[in-house]
């Protein structure tokens, strides 16, 4: 493989697993509250769980359909209703559905970069400026992990004492790092010098 094929291969393995990260994090905080719990908001110029989902699902639609040869502001998006409290608990259950319908959008995307790597350099458009595919998917990586955060803090609000961690657990992080040394390499003998 020469170097700009494997760059291209490494590239879109990390730009892959970037948004897989974040879906998989706002997946797990989501499946912890209650429908809602979705529609809870922490203050009158916030945002619920339900209305960041939809804000997501809007982005993800617009910028991702028809990625290479349209405008990623669509034309028929209406970003301001995107911030519209839904009003029943009904509305959750089309919003996940939303939700998973979205993603693929994206995926296919990074589907057609692995086919061609010479199109991470390619012109997009993002509200008529350009971008290439590498800045406009890096543009939206942020901007995911962004809302991301927010669904994270959100839920671990609501959930309490209840919230199931999505991280390393408070006062573990030294016997994470252990078990993932001995994981990395089996035969070291991890105890402490005072413990020997």
């Amino acid at each position: 493989m020469s170097a700009p094929d494997a760059l291209a291969a490494g590239l879109l393995a990390t730009v892959r697993h970037g948004f897989q990260q974040y879906k998989a994090l706002a997946d797990k905080a989501l499946a912890q509250l209650t429908p809602e719990q979705w529609l809870w908001r922490p203050g009158p110029e916030s945002n619920s769980a339900a209305v960041l989902v939809q804000h997501l699902v809007g982005n993800l639609r617009s910028r991702f359909t028809d990625f290479w040869t349209t405008d990623g502001e669509k034309p028929d998006r209406h970003r301001d209703q995107e911030f519209e409290e839904p009003t029943s608990p009904a509305a959750v259950a089309r919003l996940q559905q939303q939700w998973q319908q979205a993603w693929p959008v994206l995926w296919a995307v990074l589907d057609h970069l692995e086919q061609h790597p010479a199109d991470w350099l390619r012109t997009v458009y993002i509200r008529q400026e350009p971008y290439t595919a590498l800045g406009a998917l890096q543009r939206q990586i942020t901007h995911y992990a962004y809302h991301t955060g927010q669904l994270v803090q959100l839920a671990k609000h609501l959930r309490g004492e209840e919230w199931q961690t999505l991280s390393i657990p408070r006062g573990q992080s030294e016997q994470f790092n252990a078990a993932m040394r001995q994981q990395a390499n089996p035969g070291l003998n991890l105890q402490s010098p005072s413990a020997v």
